[in-house]
């Protein structure tokens, strides 16, 4: 990682904590305020460069009515990547797109999910998988422009810590290898109630990282 994505990265983080900060003391003065997250979103500036990972951003949430700092989350993601545009998906519009569009198998291992966590799991590869671009958690932020990360010839690119491969946040072409071998293990995980330790195990992270195994896939450092 570079010196100047470096600062950027700890200037993002320190300003994000004096939002929250503020925030704290917004929502104590009026607590049953609320900001509507829109359920779609054109790109701010149109992009002339063709890439293979289409520039959208999906992300979801039990509710698009939300507080103060996850609302400047969603506008700060907006404005650092104003190249892509937005999509947004609550727990009834992610079921109805599975349902709308899912193999028989896949609607079923879906409906037997009962933990909203879980649900979102399995929509994001399934979402990715489908129609292609980047997955980012509610409340995760950017500190550098997507379209400085991703090439134009790339067909994915997930984020490594120091432990495994996350997946909040993947990006990547539609019919990616990985997605769909994440989607079977977590299918047969739910068919054959194989819960491990939660939620991480049955759909989460551990799914995840046992589909890319020893692959060799594009990522970065988070």
């Amino acid at each position: 990682m570079t010196f100047h994505i470096v600062v950027c990265n700890r200037v993002i983080k320190i300003l994000g904590a004096l939002v929250k900060l503020f925030s704290y003391v917004f929502h104590f003065i009026f607590p049953k305020k609320r900001f509507e997250i829109p359920m779609q979103s054109d790109a701010l500036i149109k992009s002339k460069r063709n890439t293979l990972i289409p520039r959208i951003i999906w992300q979801t949430n039990y509710t698009n009515k939300v507080s103060l700092p996850v609302y400047l989350n969603y506008l700060f993601n907006r404005l650092i990547s104003p190249d892509f545009e937005y999509r947004y998906m609550g727990h009834d519009e992610r079921e109805d797109f599975i349902n709308e569009n899912a193999p028989k198998e896949i609607k079923e291992a879906f409906a037997k999910l009962t933990d909203g966590a879980a649900q979102a799991d399995l929509w994001r590869v399934f979402v990715l998988n489908y129609y292609g671009g980047v997955y980012m958690d509610i409340d995760a932020n950017s500190v550098w422009p997507i379209s400085k990360m991703i090439k134009d010839d790339d067909k994915e690119l997930f984020l490594l810590n120091k432990q495994h491969y996350t997946n909040y946040f993947i990006a990547s072409a539609k019919n990616n290898e990985v997605l769909q071998k994440t989607i079977d293990i977590i299918v047969n995980n739910i068919k054959n109630k194989n819960i491990g330790a939660g939620v991480y195990d049955l759909t989460g992270p551990t799914a995840f990282n046992l589909a890319i195994k020893d692959s060799n896939v594009n990522h970065r450092y988070y």
